[in-house]
């Protein structure tokens, strides 16, 4: 079983930018009931998977959580460096190496190694 975590949105472009083009998540799938109705989605990067919703009252934006790599230096090796909004860097924290991020969405992603 695992833990799947639900991060608000408020702009879908701004957000899947941010998840694809700059953290190089891929979107699994996305539902929307009908035109101009709210965006549900999945992304995800290797095992790790997070839900990001446009519906009021899923979730309160301003969350925090922790991401596991195999190989953190890696994927920050491959992170868009032309993402205009975010040029974080790899920090020592608790458990060794991190990068942490702010979505569009004022979420916080701390990525970390495994």
């Amino acid at each position: 079983m695992s833990v799947i975590p639900v991060l608000r949105m408020f702009d879908v472009e701004a957000t899947k930018d941010f998840y694809c083009n700059f953290v190089g998540m891929n979107v699994d799938w996305q539902h929307q009931h009908e035109e101009n109705f709210p965006l549900y989605l999945q992304v995800s990067l290797g095992d790790n998977v997070i839900h990001v919703s446009e519906h009021y009252g899923d979730c309160a934006p301003g969350a925090r959580i922790r991401i596991g790599l195999e190989n953190l230096e890696d994927w920050y090796g491959n992170l868009n460096k032309n993402y205009r909004f975010a040029r974080p860097g790899m920090e020592n924290g608790p458990t060794g190496k991190e990068v942490t991020i702010g979505d569009p969405n004022f979420n916080t992603l701390i990525f970390y190694q495994k």
